[in-house]
Order: C-alpha cells, then structure tokens, then sequence
C-alpha cells in the first residue's frame, strides 16, 4: 500500500538566501539529439526553446557555484554552517566515493553536519527540507543549513522520451529559523509500485550507450496520469485545510518545468492556473529536476506575479512515484544572485 508522510507546519522553517548557478552556453532545442522522428516530434511540443548545457562542468561543481554565492548574499563564511545537506545526483562522477563531502572540502564548511538525501527524482527537494527543518527544531544551537543540489542528466543523450529535456543547473538554499521566504508546510507522498518506471541500464555499457528509459510508455502516459491527478488533489485539499486557509488565499501556484503539456494537465486536474514564470523558464531552461520550483518561484518573484505577503504553492511529481507539495510565505525580497 502506498505510504503517506503528510508533516504539519508548527515547526517551519525560513530560506535565509537562495542562489543558482546556470552554464553560460546556450543549446537550442534543435540541436538536443533524439533517436528517431518520433522522439524528434515529441520533443518539439515540450514548449522548450533552449537549455543551458556545460558538459565539462559535474554537479558538484554546479552546487558549488550555486552555495559561493547563496553564501556571500548572506554574508556567511562556510565554516560557520551548522549542516551542509546535498540533494544527491543521479549519477555519480565515481562509485564510492563522497560527492557532499567533496564539496563540504571545497567550501571549507569543515564544521558542517554533512549528509546527502535522495531517491525520489525532482521530489527529493522535500526531504532535504524536512531534514533541515527537523535539525532546525531539534537542536537551538544549531543554525543556517544549507541544501544544494547540481542538475545534470544521467545520460548523455538529454532528452527523456516521452517526458522533456533535461538541462544543467546549481541550486542552494540557505535554510534559517528566519528569513525572507518561509516554508510553512510541507506535505510528501510516495507509491512504490512504479519505482523502476524510469531507469537507466548502465552495467557493462559505455557512457555513451546510457538512456533513460520509460519501461511501460502507456502505464506513464495514463494510469500514473491518474494517480497523480488523484494524488495531488487529495493533498492539496489536505494541505489547505490543516492550514486554516482556502484556495483564494493562495496568491500562485508553481510547477516543476516539464513541458507544456504537463503545465495543462496539472491546471485542468487542480482547476488552478500556474504562475506564468512557470512557462518563461520551461522556455529557457528546459527540466532542472529538484531545482525548478524554486527557481520558477524566484522567477515569479522578479517579475512581481507575486507580492510580498503572498502564499504559493510549489508542486512536485517524479514518475519513481512521489509527490510533494510546499506552502511558501513571501516576505520582502532581497537581492539574489
């Protein structure tokens, strides 16, 4: 049976900075290499123009220029962090070895509680918040844990049939008892049956030869379809209600960037309408995996769809299954980078 972890908001938890980091190098959409005409139609329709891709950069080094920055907008030297928390990559530069504390010796965050979180795809961006909130709460002299997470595909061939296109990009997040953006509520849901609906065959094959493949395109396409429509409208509910609050009290709704079909799905299943900085960053960025809700929020936030004061809702689906909803408090915004 599928399991619920639905976490209540008395203990929230505040973004004291937020930064990210996206190569410089621009790749059109046209250029992003798909196996057959098929694929080559299907990837057209995403809604995505370009991505940026640096194949010489790793994820690492992606979280690392994300966390520089988030920690000089904060004014904070690495060695004071109480936690550095990695949202882990989907494939590791080496076995064995440690990517989070590779970056922890790269920051110099020496003093740090360091530890990565995953597998849940895009989702697991939750659970790296529920650790820091839980950390937060658990130990008052504890304080400023940073979460970080590089984007990079698994393969090298970027385009996931039939779903978008994946795109490189850092992301950290400065987590705090106070700051400018609170997460007020955080609800996650998980369905093992479909854990191997996506994967990658890598064992005795070349790099190259490596591909993200949909193991039922029809049970993806429908039956997940279904559950995620189901899903989410149930926690939606849930999470309103324990909140004391009605959807007219949510100022935006913000999606992760997978194609416009998936913005439609998720507006008509939800009766809501996404902030439309959802759609400008499909446009640019292509799929960041853990990294767009809060990106596309940032995004919002700039081109004032939101106001300071504004509640929004973040929404998370990865096809391992999982779910997750975030319900943000804004306040007055400072400078990003």
């Amino acid at each position: 049976m599928p399991q619920q972890a639905l976490q209540h908001g008395a203990a929230s938890v505040a973004i004291r900075s937020a930064a990210w980091y996206l190569p410089e190098h621009t790749l059109p959409i046209t250029d992003v290499r798909t196996l057959d005409e098929t694929e080559r139609a299907t990837r057209d329709a995403l809604g995505i123009d370009t991505i940026r891709a640096d194949d010489r950069l790793s994820s690492v080094t992606l979280a690392e220029r994300a966390a520089r920055r988030a920690l000089e907008q904060a004014g904070l030297d690495a060695r004071d962090l109480g936690a550095l928390v990695m949202v882990e990559s989907r494939v590791q530069e080496t076995f064995l070895s440690s990517e989070v504390t590779q970056l922890q010796q790269r920051l110099g965050a020496d003093n740090a509680l360091t530890f990565s979180v995953g597998g849940l795809g895009c989702v697991s961006i939750s659970p790296a918040l529920l650790t820091a909130r839980g950390m937060l709460a658990a130990d008052p002299a504890l304080d400023d844990v940073l979460v970080v997470h590089g984007s990079k595909p698994a393969a090298a061939l970027r385009y996931r049939h039939p779903v978008t296109v994946n795109g490189d990009g850092g992301q950290a997040l400065l987590l705090s008892r106070s700051g400018r953006i609170r997460i007020r509520d955080i609800a996650q849901l998980t369905d093992g049956r479909y854990w191997d609906l996506f994967h990658v065959d890598y064992r005795d094959r070349p790099t190259a030869q490596w591909r993200e493949q949909c193991t039922e395109p029809s049970t993806y396409s429908f039956r997940l379809a279904m559950e995620t429509r189901n899903r989410l409208s149930s926690m939606l509910g849930d999470l309103l209600r324990r909140n004391g609050i009605g959807r007219g009290d949510i100022g935006g709704f913000v999606s992760q960037n997978l194609s416009t079909g998936s913005f439609t799905f998720l507006e008509d299943s939800l009766d809501i309408e996404l902030l439309p900085a959802c759609r400008h960053n499909l446009r640019k960025y292509g799929h960041l995996g853990p990294n767009d809700v809060f990106l596309n929020l940032r995004t919002a936030l700039d081109r004032e769809e939101l106001a300071p004061g504004d509640l929004a809702v973040l929404i998370n689906v990865s096809p391992v299954a999982a779910w997750s909803l975030l319900l943000v408090e804004t306040g007055p915004q400072e400078d990003v980078a």
